[in-house]
């Protein structure tokens, strides 16, 4: 099931959705979650794809990443290979959705995208997952760099794109990962190429911090980072999930 969060007639629903059509579901899928293998009651409503506006598929408290998870972007940045996960917040507000807009701060110098598969949980416990989406580790690399940690190059409001839907019946283990920017293939690789699985990463992050409904665990980008100008376009796609698309814009 692919399950979205949308906007409608001024209201903000979660929806099932088959090919061009989204059924409305009754409540939130995560008051509902009761693990994988959960039924989501339909709340008899229909709307067609085009004529919503799909938003974040989930709110989550904190965005948990992971720096250095690919074989090859430990390569490619000529770091060692971790021992443990390397984590790191991103905060709710820096969360936006599948067409908003990724804003460039004044004073950045260099942005770039990280195209990512995203864990979302659906329940309060380790086990519970509710499924998969695409997402966008944008960063500040001058402010990275500067700060010697990462909360605010990763932290700026629009940086944590995630969507357009959580995917519940995939397994995560070997996707194919790409990154385009305005058409151009940037990134690609499997998530098989992860240094540490989803299964391993879950675990570890919830003996660290409580996980709740909704939140997201990033897993890490493969090689070809680089950087995002305004008027970029920059799209996130994943096998068996979709494609998350956002442009980039100035800020004002």
């Amino acid at each position: 099931m692919r399950i979205v969060r949308f906007a409608v007639h001024n209201r903000v629903k979660y929806g099932a959705v088959e090919e061009n059509t989204i059924r409305g579901l009754r409540g939130s899928p995560f008051i509902k979650f009761k693990g994988p293998s959960s039924a989501f009651t339909l709340d008899g409503s229909v709307h067609r794809l085009h004529e919503v506006r799909l938003l974040a598929p989930c709110s989550p408290s904190k965005v948990v990443c992971l720096g250095l998870n690919y074989h090859s972007h430990a390569e490619e940045t000529k770091l060692p290979t971790p021992g443990v996960p390397l984590i790191f917040l991103k905060p709710p507000t820096a969360v936006i959705g599948p067409d908003d807009k990724i804003i460039l701060p004044r004073e950045s110098k260099r942005v770039d995208y990280e195209g990512e598969l995203g864990v979302v949980i659906g329940k309060k416990a380790k086990e519970y997952i509710l499924g998969y989406t695409c997402f966008n580790d944008v960063s500040e690399r001058f402010a990275q760099r500067e700060d010697g940690q990462w909360a605010r190059a990763k932290g700026y409001d629009t940086f944590a794109p995630i969507g357009p839907w959580v995917e519940t019946d995939i397994d995560p283990d070997d996707l194919k990962l790409e990154t385009c920017l305005n058409g151009e293939l940037r990134q690609s690789a499997r998530t098989s190429n992860l240094i540490f699985g989803v299964s391993k990463l879950v675990n570890f992050v919830s003996q660290v911090m409580t996980l709740l409904p909704g939140d997201v665990i990033a897993t890490g980008t493969p090689s070809g980072i680089g950087t995002m100008n305004a008027g970029d376009m920059v799209e996130v796609r994943i096998e068996e999930i979709g494609t998350l698309r956002n442009l980039v814009v100035k800020q004002k």
